[in-house]
């Protein structure tokens, strides 16, 4: 059967970075401890394991001697704080994007204003974001909760809204329509990254053509989430993989099917043999 890989899939800029960083490092003979699992991709942490790196929950955790490596969703302000008191050698490998959204959460911190960020509250880069200010946050995931914040938007003197460098994409449009009809003190920041953006619209086109699409990803991967949810939209069937290796023989002839994956995956040839798709 014809499959059509996605042209976007595969590692992201700021998830390649700190792979390739983390690697260079255990070639060096250096010895690292990861703040959490690097990417999610639990095939690539354990061979990093097997090199020598060792996985830390927090910076209590890393062993005396051991060089940090911060990964690309980026920590909170009091991580560096913790780095610096233990006197820690760190390597800093947050995403540019994600950089990008802790100035502005830095500058709303500094003029006073309420950061207002989409995505997920449990995510570690919204954690991160959300700890580069000690002013007031307000988290949502979707418009129903913008929309119930709506009473205590109107009553500040100043916003700031960012998203999550992987929110979905049409969920932001909506959200960002709304605060500029009720909203009009909200300065909107558009922080989705453009891989994002390209692997979701890709996501979109691919699902309106095949009758199903395999999206490769971490079950813990927002990246993976979004990227079923735009699937799903057109698709009868929707299905992820996180195995190292997809074998063609269990997808049933068909129209046309497609492959994508997350930004913490391989890229494609790697998973699938090169034979199997068109």
């Amino acid at each position: 059967m014809e499959i059509i890989r996605a042209k976007t899939a595969g590692f992201c800029f700021g998830v390649d970075r700190a792979v390739k960083l983390t690697y260079d490092l255990l070639a060096q003979g250096r010895k690292v401890a990861t703040l959490g699992p690097l990417i999610h991709n639990a095939q690539v942490v354990a061979d990093l394991e097997a090199k020598g790196a060792v996985t830390c929950p927090d910076i209590d955790a890393v062993p005396d001697g051991y060089e940090v490596i911060i990964r690309s969703h980026g920590v909170p302000r009091s991580v560096y704080d913790k780095i610096s008191t233990r006197s820690l050698a760190y390597h800093d490998a947050t995403c540019p994007f994600v950089a990008k959204i802790h100035k502005i959460a830095m500058e709303a911190d500094k003029n006073g204003a309420l950061l207002l960020v989409a995505g997920d509250a449990d995510h570690p880069e919204v954690q991160g974001i959300v700890g580069h200010t000690s002013g007031p946050v307000q988290v949502f995931a979707n418009l129903e909760e913008l929309q119930k914040l709506l009473p205590t938007l109107l009553q500040q003197e100043s916003i700031y809204v960012v998203a999550q460098t992987t929110f979905r994409v049409e969920s932001w449009e909506n959200c960002k329509a709304f605060l500029k009809k009720e909203c009009t003190k909200a300065r909107i920041f558009d922080t989705i990254c453009n891989a994002t953006w390209a692997r979701q619209q890709e996501a979109e086109d691919l699902s309106q053509k095949c009758d199903i699409i395999v999206v490769i990803g971490g079950h813990h991967s927002s990246n993976t989430q979004k990227l079923l949810q735009v699937a799903a939209r057109h698709l009868r069937i929707c299905s992820r993989s996180r195995s190292g290796v997809i074998e063609p023989a269990p997808i049933s002839p068909s129209p046309p099917a497609s492959l994508t994956a997350a930004a913490s995956r391989q890229p494609l040839h790697q998973i699938m043999p090169p034979a199997t798709m068109g």
